[in-house]
């Protein structure tokens, strides 16, 4: 090439070859002027090298390649055919920089090793170079060699490897080995011993003679072509499905009396043998399903909507899908179908993970002459499958009610059930609950204070005060987390409020509880409505000043807004007297009743709707000096005497009026307060605005230094 650069007399020169086809390639090609001092190359069939080049006249030899195949030309003259009726791609030609070989290639069956088949001679080549491609190809040849078996498809270019012994050379098929089933065999002259041979395979041909299939499949599904192995005694062979090991078609050999299920092989089905009838659950949602012939209301629980069905379809139809409106169909697979020994049964389909689920396969004669005998549904014949069909979501009511009761029994909905939430957003798919009769059909609360509940339409009729009217409550699957209440403490100069708030900041800290503070405010309403306009949530823990907290107090706790909104009165210990109930103990106040309330009886959180939760909240500190301990005492012991009789609260004001043994300072005087009470009711007979004076710290204060000689000492 560079002697050839030395004679141009051109910008570049073409350098080509007489093997090359240039019939159709464009000689006016031009380099783009930064591949200008390029050696422009291109590609044959067989190599990127075709021998055709586009050489600039002076400068170094780089190589640019292009994609444009140069086909090489056939020359069978330069080869050698080393076996008769051959076939090959005789356009091949070596690589330009190979040095030169004698090459050799073999055929579809044997490597140029074992059967040189063609060859390839450079000028000038002594050393063979062994090809693996490209390949000759023996043509067929049926020659007396040949025993064909059985009727099949076969490759009669085979030969035996050159270099073997002389064989019986015996052939499988595409369903049995060769020595299971001998099909075609190759005899070399003089061979006496037989050769199995795993490869190649014959193909038997399709024979419908012995076959049975169902209507619902697709005859060029199955593969007629197959036949037991020749050493089985005679069966009745069953085939599968994609669904089941029967449902399939049948081969059926003379004289067969047992059955052989084949399971390696499966038959798709493509279309469903049974028709489809929906349950409308008045949900907005049916009518969606393909291909339904009927819809049918449901009413009140499945057995009884699946026996109305039975008996409308009897003599109509022999198997029925029932679908559910209140289910996604779209990527559901209708060519299901059960096994033959369970053809009569009823298959119920899981419903997301609830295997009670709104599905069903039905044999409708079975069903219409049994079903009516079971009080129960899973006590008929059932077969729970697996196979789950989604639920659409259900309906999510979002409201702003501290009570789902309020909710419940004012909000309407579509559909048999419904997720009520006080939250912005909460899953649909939760949980599943069954609807095959009312009982299944429970309230489920998804946390602990049932901020989340999913609700059965069933129950709204029972729901009057609480959604436990209702008597179906499953209270397993609250994995949900409410969001903590606030906590306000409450004081108004207390001998020791600065310390026992610090003790309930320590006790809280590094908790989601928001911890506020309400100081100084006059009047136990203002004080309590103060305390719940700080909060941001529904319910507050309210701790008061004289309070010192329980460390191991459960700060996660939650009101139970499955019934009315109401007051939660925890437990306190009283240092004084040994009591422990809800005296000056922590109080979960409703903040929309504390709100209303405008304080008309002897007691704030009496007044109104309340709950004693016995849970221990901590110790009452009242007994830090003479005033605080009698006005404590004088309070709760006039409550006291005004709620007689009642055995409990008659228990408890014995305790106040007992003597202090001296143990607590100031003890006596919670005594003294306790008996002053009593007296001053009998006084004035339990009048209720007399005793409603005791509301007022400036009234107690009076009274006390008139009764005892006491001055406040804040």
């Amino acid at each position: 090439m560079e002697h050839a650069q030395s004679m141009c007399g051109t910008r570049y020169f073409w350098w080509i070859t007489y093997l090359c086809d240039y019939s159709t390639f464009d000689w006016d090609f031009q380099p783009v002027p930064w591949q200008s001092e390029f050696t422009h190359v291109w590609p044959s069939q067989h190599h990127a090298y075709s021998g055709t080049y586009l050489v600039p006249r002076s400068g170094e030899i780089k190589f640019h390649f292009h994609q444009k195949i140069i086909a090489n030309k056939r020359n069978p003259d330069n080869f050698v055919r080393l076996a008769n009726n051959v076939d090959f791609d005789y356009s091949w030609a070596p690589h330009p920089l190979d040095p030169p070989f004698i090459y050799v290639f073999g055929n579809q069956h044997w490597s140029a090793e074992k059967m040189p088949t063609i060859e390839y001679h450079v000028p000038g080549a002594t050393e063979r170079k062994y090809m693996n491609s490209p390949k000759a190809q023996l043509q067929q040849n049926h020659n007396d060699c040949w025993r064909t078996l059985a009727d099949c498809e076969w490759d009669y270019s085979w030969v035996p490897d050159p270099g073997d012994s002389p064989y019986i050379y015996v052939f499988g098929n595409q369903h049995w080995s060769a020595e299971k089933m001998p099909t075609i065999e190759y005899h070399v002259p003089g061979a006496t011993e037989r050769k199995y041979v795993r490869w190649p395979t014959a193909k038997l041909l399709p024979n419908c003679d012995r076959w049975t299939a169902p209507d619902n499949i697709d005859p060029a599904s199955i593969d007629y072509s197959w036949v037991p192995d020749p050493g089985d005694p005679p069966y009745t062979y069953q085939f599968g499905t994609q669904h089941q090991r029967t449902g399939g078609p049948v081969y059926t050999v003379p004289g067969a009396t047992e059955t052989k299920y084949v399971e390696q092989i499966k038959i798709k089905v493509d279309s469903t043998s049974a028709v489809i009838v929906e349950i409308d659950h008045l949900d907005g949602n049916a009518g969606q399903i393909s291909n339904t012939i009927k819809c049918a209301r449901y009413f009140d629980n499945y057995r009884d909507t699946l026996i109305r069905l039975a008996n409308n379809l009897l003599g109509k139809h022999e198997f029925v899908w029932v679908c559910s409106s209140i289910c996604d169909y779209s990527e559901f697979d209708f060519t299901w179908h059960p096994e033959q020994w369970q053809a009569t049964m009823l298959h119920v389909f899981a419903s997301d993970e609830q295997k009670f689920g709104d599905t069903f396969y039905m044999h409708v004669p079975t069903f219409a002459e049994y079903a009516g005998r079971k009080a129960l549904l899973e006590w008929y014949d059932v077969n729970f499958v697996t196979t789950s069909v989604p639920r659409r979501p259900m309906p999510v009511i979002q409201h702003d009610h501290d009570s789902q009761v309020d909710a419940v029994c004012t909000l309407d909905w579509t559909g048999p059930l419904a997720l009520f939430t006080t939250t912005d957003y909460v899953s649909r798919n939760l949980i599943t609950v069954p609807l095959w009769r009312e009982n299944v059909k429970t309230v489920v609360p998804l946390s602990l204070g049932a901020t989340s509940v999913i609700v059965p339409k069933t129950a709204v009729p029972y729901v009057k005060t609480q959604l436990y009217d209702y008597a179906y409550i499953d209270k397993t699957h609250r994995m949900l987390k409410d969001q903590p209440l606030d906590i306000v403490f409450i004081d108004n100069g207390e001998h020791d409020a600065d310390n026992n708030y610090a003790h309930l900041n320590s006790v809280t800290y590094n908790l989601p509880n928001r911890l506020h503070r309400s100081s100084g405010v006059t009047g136990r309403v203002a004080a309590y409505q103060a305390a719940a306009d700080m909060s941001e949530t529904a319910w507050f823990f309210a701790v008061f000043a004289k309070l010192r907290v329980d460390q191991h107090f459960d700060w996660s706790w939650q009101p139970d807004r499955m019934q009315q909104a109401k007051h939660y009165i925890f437990h306190a210990g009283n240092p004084v007297n040994g009591l422990v109930y809800g005296h000056q103990a922590m109080i979960a106040y409703n903040r929309q009743l504390t709100l209303e309330n405008t304080g008309t009886g002897l007691d704030f959180t009496l007044d109104q709707a309340h709950e004693v939760v016995p849970i221990f909240s901590g110790t009452a500190m009242y007994a830090e000096s003479p005033w605080m301990a009698w006005r404590t005492a004088f309070r709760e012991a006039l409550k006291l005497r005004a709620s007689l009789p009642d055995v409990e609260n008659e228990y408890r004001l014995n305790a106040w009026l007992k003597e202090d043994s001296g143990t607590i300072a100031n003890g006596h005087w919670s005594s003294k307060g306790a008996a002053d009470a009593v007296e001053y009711y009998e006084e004035v007979g339990g009048d209720f605005a007399a005793l409603r004076k005791s509301y007022e710290w400036s009234w107690l204060a009076t009274y006390a230094l008139i009764k005892r000689g006491l001055t406040v000492d804040r």
